[in-house]
């Protein structure tokens, strides 16, 4: 019996895509003044009863933030969780404001492409329009 194994991270593909935009994501995670602003403009954080794992400043520290502190060394099961805040807890509705300018769907949508480059990504079963596991 064969056990079939994930593929393993590309982590130079993802060093490449951060890479790409290293000063933009630099210049997010220095400006984010944890402020919490943002959250208000967030109709998931909202709707969750401000549950602060929907707060898009905690979406872009939490994904594109980890990616970049671990420069690309990320695991599959950390890509896993980086899936979930960028797809499931954000639908790029770019309401999202930040005071002091961040572009956080910008970040959200980086981390969702590498994601991809990865082969991680969300997928729904268009019978029950419910996600696969």
């Amino acid at each position: 019996m064969t056990t079939q194994t994930e593929p393993e991270v590309d982590t130079q593909e993802i060093l490449k895509i951060l890479d790409s935009r290293k000063k933009e994501i630099s210049v997010t995670l220095k400006s984010c003044a944890h402020c919490s602003l943002c959250a208000d403009s967030c109709f998931l954080y909202r709707c969750r009863k401000n549950d602060p794992e929907y707060m898009p400043s905690h979406k872009v520290i939490n994904s594109i933030g980890t990616l970049s502190r671990k420069k690309g060394k990320v695991t599959r099961d950390e890509l896993e969780d980086i899936k979930e805040i960028v797809w499931k807890r954000c639908v790029l509705c770019t309401r999202c404001y930040c005071p002091l300018g961040i572009d956080i769907p910008s970040m959200i949508a980086l981390a969702r492409k590498i994601c991809r480059s990865q082969g991680v990504v969300y997928q729904y079963d268009e019978e029950k329009r419910e996600p696969q596991k």
